[in-house]
């Protein structure tokens, strides 16, 4: 054997081991979730630019703008716990398929709808459902993988909305020039086409369904106040990152930059994951749950925070990084930890309540940041540093009984 070719053999092994490690061992049902996934966030092409579309198409104010994505905000906060319940009651591709399919048809009706009220009404019902899927999926994850393995599928996750979401902001900045309708089309389509891949390939494995316990209560949640206490800080970290997709495009815009540029920045929120995930996805079953999450809560603070001293693109796609970063830590480790603190049986209704905290956050953020920003651009982006920064505190402040707790799930 060659010096050359016992190289080359060399450099084989390693990246096949390297590959192992990220992506190795995963069940089959994983990663029909995980293409399903990737499918839908392909085609999410709508809601990004909607402020845009509402001001420049439909004649909405600033102010009024926000208030469309408020309602879409205050539909999310509902959805997510309806589809924890229905996740748990009736099944995981119930809730999945169900809430995929309804909001490809609410997508269509809200490309064609005129008059204020129409487009009030339908982006409450588009909020209502949208999110829906989003416990159900978390909830396979938990079904089908242990503990030390559902960060690293958890990133995988978002690797894949990353993905395809900055393949869709690239596309959907240049699709925008020529009309939003187009868009509306792409994003109703693989919503609907996530949900049937999932249905005809994701065998249903909750434990609700393997062992006929009982599905829960809403108030089974509201006993727990750990998961409470991090819903709360969740729910901080959410109103901040909602900015980047309800008030970020408007300060781009007031300093002259094009639909096109806030395209390519949120582009890069996406490539910065998916170039990250790969390098530390495999890492992230070693991080300790409460020490990666504060992490991730003072990135996201530190690059809002600098986003006040940006003024051109390549300023906002360098703060952007930073908070990108964060991003990774918190929801990746974020679902994991939910994962840990539920009891089986009640898996959906744990993720729904994480999911409301996300929904609550885009209700909250574009009322919150509309207003700041009509006091100025660095009150909104130093209020969202503070934010994280509050919710790195009591996170901190959580790590005994976060430790505790999962301590009891590993043994029991």
């Amino acid at each position: 054997m060659t010096t050359t070719q016992t190289f080359t053999d060399g450099l084989r092994g390693r990246a096949a081991s390297a590959a192992k490690a990220r992506f190795g061992g995963l069940p089959g049902a994983f990663w029909i979730l995980w293409s399903g996934t990737l499918l839908n966030r392909l085609g999410t092409m709508v809601y990004p630019f909607l402020a845009i579309y509402l001001t420049s198409k439909r004649g909405f104010s600033a102010t009024g703008a926000g208030t469309v994505l408020a309602v879409l905000g205050a539909g999310g906060v509902l959805s997510q716990p309806i589809g924890g319940m229905i996740a748990d009651r009736w099944g995981r591709r119930v809730a999945l398929t169900g809430g995929t399919v309804a909001t490809g048809l609410t997508m269509l009706a809200l490309g064609y709808a005129r008059g204020t009220a129409a487009v009030i009404a339908l982006a409450f019902l588009l909020g209502l459902v949208t999110d829906l899927f989003r416990p159900a999926s978390q909830a396979i994850v938990a079904d089908v993988l242990p503990s030390e393995e559902r960060p690293r599928a958890f990133g995988l996750l978002l690797w894949a909305v990353n993905l395809g979401f900055s393949l869709s902001m690239a596309a959907g900045g240049a699709l925008a020039r020529d009309g939003f309708l187009t868009l509306f089309w792409i994003d109703a389509l693989t919503c609907a086409g996530f949900g049937v891949l999932v249905w005809f390939g994701v065998p249903e494995q909750s434990a609700q369904a393997a062992s006929g316990q009982r599905a829960g209560r809403a108030a089974d949640v509201l006993h727990d106040r750990l998961m409470l206490t991090f819903v709360l800080l969740v729910f901080l970290c959410a109103v901040v990152f909602t900015q980047s997709l309800s008030t970020l495009p408007l300060v781009m815009r007031r300093d002259g930059l094009p639909t096109s540029a806030y395209g390519l920045v949120m582009a890069l929120n996406g490539l910065t994951v998916v170039v990250l995930q790969p390098l530390l996805g495999h890492r992230l079953s070693r991080l300790d749950r409460t020490g990666g999450l504060v992490l991730g809560m003072l990135l996201m603070g530190a690059g809002n925070a600098l986003t006040a001293f940006a003024s051109a693109t390549p300023g906002y796609a360098a703060t952007l990084v930073v908070w990108t970063v964060g991003e990774v830590l918190v929801t990746s480790i974020g679902a994991a930890l939910v994962a840990d603190l539920a009891p089986a049986q009640l898996r959906g209704r744990y993720n729904g309540w994480y999911g409301m905290a996300w929904g609550a956050g885009a209700f909250a953020a574009p009322l919150v940041g509309t207003r700041l920003l009509t006091v100025g651009p660095s009150a909104l982006w130093f209020t969202c540093g503070a934010l994280c920064g509050v919710a790195a505190l009591g996170q901190w402040a959580l790590r005994g009984p976060v430790r505790r707790r999962t301590a009891v799930r590993a043994t029991g």
